[in-house]
């Protein structure tokens, strides 16, 4: 559980200090030949190039966790993202090496999202297949909450550099938090390289049940399931990408001395986030993820009403109440048993596939918000599009997960299985469908 949450805690550091520097200081020095707004579009385009490599992360990354194993790939998604985090600190901007400096930055971005692609299904599996079906909201939740600390780690460091003066923000301040990544990566890389295999795995690999193309099974198995936890991950995803990305470019147009006040509100908000993901987490063990997800989502959508105005009151104190409500207590409702309403879809043989794939789509999708709401707007100041956007993918995702019967509806003292014997009758199947060569559900 420490190592799949520190691992995990360090990719989205790297994943999401794109982000947060995307709607300060990246526009101007990536792509300075075009208007303030303009600027801002071709960073959030750059932003969601990450996220359109992040399925592609999934199905390669997926397919050798479930035909080699978790860890060797949880090992190898932290070094690629580190690798492309600290290249970016060091990139020539555009005054510097002219169209190559943007080229350069969105290759990099895209390494950084098949990184990613990969690290969330494998982070949450090393926990969720090491505990009893009881627990494995709360156990993963620990992993998920990797997020937000990243997420705070990055926006702090964001936070402080942006203290600089503008001239040293933009000249030399703004590569630190990027290059800060190398020491991060090397001590998540020593932590996961003394974790043990997940034990559902080796049982599967020893009964000879392991899937020769794992994502080809999962397409064909549980195709409902992808889609209805794709739209459950989209509302999930979105709920980040509005409130962490696009609401704070929106309320920092024209109040430069607002960047403090946003970044510290989110700070606050993923703070509380961290805090509270293991209370949803273990709330969805004893009543259902469905319920607490569902709880989530209905947070976000109230928050999204009144956040606008909150934002741009100038008063830190509803600043920081938007992301303490939206992050701390919304997205952490949904995200505390995301994990485990998720693993919970897929058997063994092909977890990894389905658990990245199904994530991956939802989060792909989600990424263009910003973007797709800054284009509706065109040049007016208004946040309309993307509440509205918000809203629509919210109500889609609460109708997918209130469809969707978890294999553990809640969790009371009927509902715990014995583990050992669940896990012996999986292998026994799965040697069984070995000898008749079927390898069929």
């Amino acid at each position: 559980m420490l190592a799949s949450t520190i691992g995990s805690a360090i990719e989205w550091y790297d994943f999401y200090l794109y982000s947060t520097a995307s709607t300060l200081v990246l526009g101007p020095l990536f792509f300075p030949q075009q208007s303030p707004s303009a600027a801002t579009l071709a960073s959030f385009a750059t932003y969601a190039a990450g996220f359109v490599a992040r399925p592609l992360g999934g199905v390669v990354i997926g397919h050798f966790g479930d035909r080699v194993g978790r860890k060797s790939m949880l090992v190898l998604t932290l070094l690629v993202m580190g690798m492309a985090t600290f290249l970016v600190g060091v990139l020539p901007t555009y005054e510097q090496a002219g169209v190559w400096a943007p080229a350069l930055l969105v290759t990099l971005r895209v390494i950084q999202g098949i990184g990613i692609g990969g690290e969330w299904g494998g982070g949450v599996l090393m926990t969720t297949e090491h505990v009893r079906p009881d627990r494995r909201g709360r156990f993963s939740s620990f992993p998920a909450a990797g997020f937000p600390l990243g997420l705070a780690a990055s926006t702090g460091m964001i936070s402080l550099v942006a203290m600089l003066p503008e001239r040293e923000l933009l000249s030399w301040g703004w590569r630190l938090p990027f290059l800060a990544s190398a020491a991060l990566v090397g001590v998540g890389t020593v932590v996961r390289l003394g974790v043990a295999e997940s034990p559902e795995f080796v049982e599967e690999r020893k009964g000879g049940g392991l899937a020769r193309v794992p994502i080809a099974g999962v397409l064909k198995e549980r195709p409902w399931q992808i889609l209805k936890g794709a739209l459950a991950a989209l509302g999930l995803a979105m709920i980040v990408s509005t409130y962490s990305v696009y609401l704070p470019a929106y309320a920092s147009v024209g109040r430069p001395e607002a960047r403090s006040e946003l970044l510290n509100g989110l700070m606050g908000g993923a703070v509380l986030e961290a805090l509270l993901l293991p209370v949803f987490g273990i709330l969805s063990d004893r009543f259902g993820r469905r319920r607490v997800i569902l709880f989530g989502y209905a947070v976000c959508a109230l928050v999204i009403l009144p956040a606008p105005h909150w934002l741009t009151s100038g008063n830190s104190s509803l600043s920081t109440l938007t992301f303490v409500l939206a992050m701390g207590v919304g997205h952490a409702a949904v995200y505390g048993g995301f994990a485990a309403f998720l693993a919970e879809q897929f058997r063994t043989r092909h977890r990894y596939s389905g658990l990245a794939l199904t994530y991956q789509l939802g989060a792909t999708v989600a990424s263009f918000g910003p973007l797709v709401a800054g284009a509706l707007a065109g040049g007016e100041h208004t946040t309309a599009p993307g509440r509205y956007l918000l809203l629509g993918t919210l109500l889609a995702a609460g109708i997918a997960v209130a469809n969707t019967r978890s294999n553990l509806e809640g969790t009371s003292r009927s509902a715990t299985l014995n583990h050992a014997q669940g896990a012996a009758v999986d292998t026994d199947r799965s040697v069984r469908e070995a000898s008749r060569g079927t390898g069929g559900p």
